[in-house]
């Protein structure tokens, strides 16, 4: 015999508790303005009948779904988990429910992506990562909903946006290495077209380089894509140079783990032939020996004050700052030493 599912409507639970269909959907939107013992009885009647709210007639009712898109540039970088955390965190506190999307660092697919969770009618939108382009740009500004770039920013600073300055990360970490002696240091860079994670932390590297009186020599500067492989790469060609670096800083963690297991395989020593220094601390960081000398980022804070930033926008509360600048703090460990 054929099993037959029976579906509890919200018109079901109004009877069962002798109330109408309006108090019933004050209680499960949580409206203060019903009496106690009403809102226990319809409590009452919905675990009696099983009754779960349907999302999407709710969010046909409000207007709203109580949903995030969040638009992930990598998942399979463990930087992003972090990022993704903090906003869970805050997503939960305010009750919103969040819709994941990777997108594989690539434009088309982040266009794609946008458009259908915005499709889905979510409430707001938080874009993680990677290059902001006039595309990207376009596609926000027909969305009717808020937008939060998270752990980046657009050149012109017209979206609100959640991150740190870059370029000063890198200074701070080209700046350590200098003073502990070293005048020959090599960078691994992301991509230029990054405005954050490769051109900002180039020109940190360039600009310390120039304020200790260091020529800045393009031999030693090698682009990656942010992956190990490209850090072993990179490191490669750093051995084979005539004058060899003293030290080599990384523009993210994930490559510079890349540079001191090289630098390994070559039979020298880290740090006592080459230091190696980074940005981000990631987990792995504190994993590798010796322990990876990096500048942190808030990762988790990045996260939680983005979503926070999203809530107060959908909530159309008033705000003086939609462009969030948190601070980085140098890590110090045990791969870099003095020259």
């Amino acid at each position: 015999m054929e099993r037959v599912t029976v579906t509890v409507t919200i018109y079901d639970v109004a009877r069962e508790a002798g109330v109408s269909m309006a108090t019933v959907s004050r209680v499960v939107n949580n409206n203060p303005n019903v009496k106690p013992q009403t809102r226990k009885k319809v409590f009452e009647a919905i675990e009696r009948l099983g009754y779960r709210p349907n999302a999407v007639a709710r969010g046909l009712a409000s207007k709203k779904t109580t949903t995030v898109g969040v638009v992930i540039p990598d998942i399979s970088n463990s930087i992003f988990a972090e990022v993704a955390r903090g906003i869970e965190d805050i997503a939960n506190m305010y009750h919103y429910n969040i819709i994941l999307s990777n997108a594989d660092k690539k434009k088309e697919k982040e266009i794609r992506v946008i458009n259908t969770l915005l499709e889905k009618q979510v409430d707001g939108l938080l874009f993680m990562g990677g290059v902001v382009t006039e595309d990207h740009i376009n596609a926000f500004r027909t969305s009717s909903v808020p937008v939060v770039l998270c752990g980046t920013a657009d050149e012109q600073n017209v979206m609100p946006s959640v991150d740190i300055d870059h370029e000063k990360a890198a200074y701070d970490a080209v700046q350590l290495l200098i003073e502990s002696g070293h005048r020959t240091i090599a960078m691994i860079s992301g991509p230029l077209q990054d405005p954050a994670n490769g051109f900002a932390r180039y020109q940190g590297y360039k600009k310390a380089l120039e304020h200790a009186g260091i020529e800045v020599n393009e031999d030693y500067v090698r682009l990656g894509n942010y992956r190990y492989e490209s850090g072993i790469d990179a490191t490669d060609y750093f051995l084979k140079l005539p004058t060899r670096p003293t030290a080599i800083f990384s523009a993210t963690d994930e490559m510079a783990i890349g540079a001191i297991h090289k630098i390994q395989d070559e039979r020298l020593s880290v740090p006592k032939d080459i230091s190696v220094m980074s940005i981000d601390n990631i987990r792995m960081a504190s994993m590798v020996r010796p322990q990876l000398t990096t500048v942190a980022q808030p990762m988790y804070d990045i996260g939680a004050v983005s979503m926070r930033l999203l809530t107060k926008l959908m909530n159309k509360e008033t705000m003086e700052l939609t462009q969030v600048v948190l601070p980085h703090e140098i890590i110090k460990r045990s791969s870099v030493a003095p020259r």
